[in-house]
């Protein structure tokens, strides 16, 4: 090979190395600089990002919470928290409750839900900040029975109309027969929690007093154990003072309007608002309490912010802290504090005032129960008042067995929290716990492990207390404190006694029935075999058939 030939290889070897390292370059990704941020600027950041969550807003994302997680429990809901809301202004003013319940199916899946009531009526003032802001009320603060707690049920219905259909909430409401009605129609601004007044005007009401508020959403409406028409039946039996008239959707006019009238005229027990007892309060609560406390003195502080405390019971709570009676309230620091809530345990503290629950009774429980179960047997019990955490509570349990009840069906079991129907959250509810535990088995009933009793027999338990422990704030389900779960099971166990006792006493009478049909079948032909035998008269025989009937009807009453 010659020499020029030789470079010319190398020439071109030398050119197909450099394509193909370039190629090879180009295909090799890039390597990203990362530079790194300096922690401050990052944390400045992400401080940027963080804002205020109005409550209204968190609940708009989290309907859910307050018992809107689909359309048909959604309708029950609105319902419910109207109808509570008018029970409670009716009790509260003293005046026998009347409640129309109306609801319109505009569309498959919207309805309109109007509730009017005969109560008091709400000030023109008041009635935005009512329907239109989360989280304000009157009964939050206050140690008193009643069916609303939070302030969140009623504007929480409108905000989910408003999110579901557009419409605010329409309110007509009149304090006085001298004063006119006025109509609202308010919308809540989530992101302020703050209501909105779209209009508002004076209007012709046929009606003295009382509020008429209307909600159009999106919901289903369904039959069942947890529909509407259950909710009103089972209202119907925890407030029997009442009168309830419910239109449900469907319906082709108001006539075929359902009504559930007064078992009573009494109105129940007015109950009194009562100061946190010693027991209940936690530390932290009670430092606050101190910092914010105007006493001039410890032992004036004790005797005012709390129920049973008095002067002598403040000195010895003092004494046993190790503390001063004479010392300042806000000047105590963390320690002192600390002391002074071991000194609460360490005393002995009359229990709290019960005049602030208004129990049913048994009586009203009994004769309610019949009017929408007609039993063979019905027993109601009402327990002594008791305490939890410092909150008084009072356990009601009643039970009807037989009549046109199902024998192979669980038993029903309606759960009432402050004359409130509870629906759903069945499994988690200490009510259900009470039940399934226990021994039905001992009262003559069958009974699948951790299932309610089998056989024709409705329970119904209800809890009235100042401050009812729900597990969520859609007010489902009660917790499961163990002073709770105990009282239900006694007033459970005391009807269960006196069922055993009916159920004996039929299983006897149903015996004798039985020995008496035989008496009746087979004596005649005994005696017309002994007059054959004996050769007996006509008169002879019928007196030997009665004989023989007396001898065998005193042997079966032994």
């Amino acid at each position: 090979m010659s020499k020029n030939a030789g470079a010319r290889k190398s020439a071109k070897a030398a050119r197909t190395g450099a394509k193909t390292t370039a190629r090879r370059k180009m295909a090799r990704p890039r390597r990203r600089e990362i530079v790194a941020k300096s922690p401050q600027r990052g944390a400045h950041e992400l401080a940027g990002q963080n804002r205020e969550i109005a409550v209204s807003e968190f609940f708009a994302k989290n309907r859910h919470l307050l018992g809107f997680d689909n359309p048909s429990k959604a309708l029950l809901t609105t319902v419910k928290e109207l109808v509570d809301n008018s029970l409670d202004a009716a009790d509260e003013a003293r005046i026998p409750a009347d409640v129309e319940i109306r609801i319109d199916q505009l569309a498959e899946d919207r309805f309109r839900v109007v509730c009017t009531d005969n109560g008091p009526g709400i000030p023109p003032e008041s009635v935005p900040l009512v329907f239109g802001k989360l989280l304000y009320g009157s009964k939050f603060h206050r140690l008193r029975m009643s069916r609303g707690q939070q302030g969140i049920g009623v504007s929480a219905a409108g905000m989910y109309g408003l999110m579901t259909t557009g419409h605010p909430v329409r309110v007509i409401s009149r304090v006085s027969e001298h004063q006119p009605a006025k109509r609202f129609e308010i919308a809540i601004d989530t992101a302020k929690n703050h209501p909105a007044v779209r209009k508002e005007a004076e209007v012709d009401w046929p009606y003295e007093h009382g509020t008429s508020v209307e909600i159009e959403l999106e919901a289903a409406y369904r039959k069942g154990q947890h529909s509407v028409d259950s909710y009103i039946r089972q209202i119907s039996l925890a407030n029997p003072h009442a009168r309830l008239v419910y239109l449900p959707p469907g319906r082709e006019t108001d006539d075929e309007a359902i009504v559930y009238d007064r078992v009573t005229s009494e109105l129940p027990p007015e109950t009194a608002e009562i100061k946190p007892h010693p027991y209940g309060v936690e530390l932290g609560v009670l430092m606050q309490w101190l910092r914010e406390s105007r006493s001039r003195n410890l032992s004036g502080f004790l005797t005012s912010e709390f129920s049973r405390v008095s002067t002598r019971t403040a000195a010895e709570i003092c004494r046993n802290a190790n503390l001063e009676p004479s010392q300042k309230p806000s000047k105590l620091d963390r320690a002192r504090a600390e002391a002074l809530h071991k000194g609460i345990a360490a005393t002995k503290i009359m229990a709290p005032p019960t005049d602030c629950i208004a129990p049913i009774g048994k009586e009203l429980l009994e004769s309610a129960l019949q009017a929408i179960h007609p039993a063979d047997f019905a027993t109601a019990v009402s327990r002594r008042p008791t305490v939890y955490r410092g909150n008084p509570f009072l356990v009601e349990a009643a039970l009807a067995y037989g009549g046109a009840l199902s024998h192979d069906d669980p038993a029903l079991v309606y759960r009432y929290a402050n004359r409130v129907p509870l629906q759903y959250q069945v499994g988690g509810c200490a009510i259900t716990r009470a039940v399934t535990s226990t021994d039905w088995k001992k009262y003559g009933l069958q009974q699948p492990r951790g299932a309610p009793p089998l056989g024709p027999m409705v329970v119904m338990v209800h809890i009235a207390s100042v401050w009812v422990p729900f597990t969520s704030e859609s007010k489902e389900a009660i917790a499961h404190y163990p002073e709770i779960i105990k009282e239900i099971k006694l007033a459970l166990q005391d009807c269960g006694r006196r069922l055993a006792t009916h159920i004996r006493r039929r299983k006897r009478l149903a015996d004798e029935e039985k020995k008496r049909s035989y008496i009746e079948k087979y004596i005649p032909h005994l005696a017309i075999a002994l007059q054959e035998i004996l050769e007996l008269t006509d008169k002879q025989r019928e007196k030997t058939e009665a004989s023989l009937t007396e001898m065998l009807e005193r042997s079966r009453k032994l």
